[in-house]
């Protein structure tokens, strides 16, 4: 493939959406130079406190690994505080049927999906894959996932939100309040003390429904991200139900590696995560019967 990737599709209008999947999210769809038939399609969603952020700003990350050979889908999301989880899992799922409807028309193979993002955008992308492998979340949230569990053969980390119990750590940088903002409405009477809390979380926290059909993880982190801890335990909780995991870690000494660095192409450490990214990607999309060969990397 070339070393570029180019965009064959920004922001696809309301009327290029199904009548069940009118995202009220935008995305971006880039190919690799030539293009290609059945490639495999990662589906991006962008970091920032589920409060700010936007595609736009993971445009240069997603060129990046279109140019490694797979067709990438650049989504955003609505936003608290006038938004909640709800609704952002509402937006995965007309990402994902819009991908499932449409993603073939861009060379990409809509039975092999790798789901990623970054901190708030990793924790939307892995609960989404929670879902989609237990039915009891996809009630809880009133959806009906867009694709089949075998669909979905990867999901990327990047410095994620994917263990709620760290916010209820003392001082951690993140408040309860944000667990409170992200309920759904129904769910907020029953958080008036920090027991409830807590219990109201588990709808929030990845971790909590990892189960032996989840699929293969490529994990990256380092040191210096405050979700660090979130990161290794989900890691843990991963592979005490036998599901293949990938990581990437670098110790403290990294100095270019403070929370979602990966997006910073200009230095070294990222571009070990976009070789390793693609390795992954070949590895989980390619050849699904193949031993995956995945590996623990902690990088001094």
């Amino acid at each position: 493939m070339g070393a570029l990737a180019k965009s064959r599709c920004s922001a696809p209008s309301q009327s290029s959406l199904s009548a069940r999947h009118q995202a009220p999210a935008r995305l971006d769809v880039m190919v690799p130079h030539g293009g290609g038939d059945r490639l495999p399609v990662y589906v991006y969603f962008h970091g920032g406190g589920w409060t700010s952020g936007d595609k736009s700003a993971l445009t240069k990350y997603c060129a990046s690994q279109a140019a490694a050979g797979m067709v990438v889908v650049n989504a955003n999301y609505r936003r608290a505080t006038a938004f909640g989880m709800q609704h952002m899992i509402e937006d995965a799922e007309s990402v994902l049927g819009w991908v499932r409807e449409h993603i073939g028309e861009y060379g990409g193979d809509p039975e092999s999906v790798v789901l990623g993002g970054d901190s708030a955008g990793g924790q939307i992308a892995a609960l989404y894959t929670a879902v989609v492998t237990r039915p009891e979340l996809a009630n809880y949230y009133g959806v009906t996932p867009a694709v089949d569990v075998r669909a979905i053969r990867g999901l990327v980390q990047h410095c994620s939100a994917v263990d709620f119990s760290v916010l209820f750590e003392r001082g951690f940088i993140l408040s309860l309040g944000f667990v409170r903002m992200l309920l759904p409405r129904r769910a907020r009477a029953a958080t008036s003390t920090r027991l409830g809390l807590r219990r109201a979380a588990r709808f929030l926290s990845p971790i909590e429904w990892v189960n032996a059909a989840h699929p293969p993880v490529f994990v990256t982190t380092s040191e210096r991200d405050y979700f660090y801890r979130a990161s290794l335990n989900f890691v843990d909780r991963l592979r005490a139900h036998g599901v293949a995991v990938d990581t990437l870690v670098f110790d403290r000494s990294r100095r270019n590696t403070e929370h979602t660095w990966q997006q910073n192409s200009r230095f070294p450490e990222p571009q070990e995560v976009y070789a390793g990214l693609k390795d992954f990607v070949e590895k989980v999309t390619f050849d699904c019967t193949a031993d995956l060969g995945l590996r623990n990397r902690f990088v001094p």
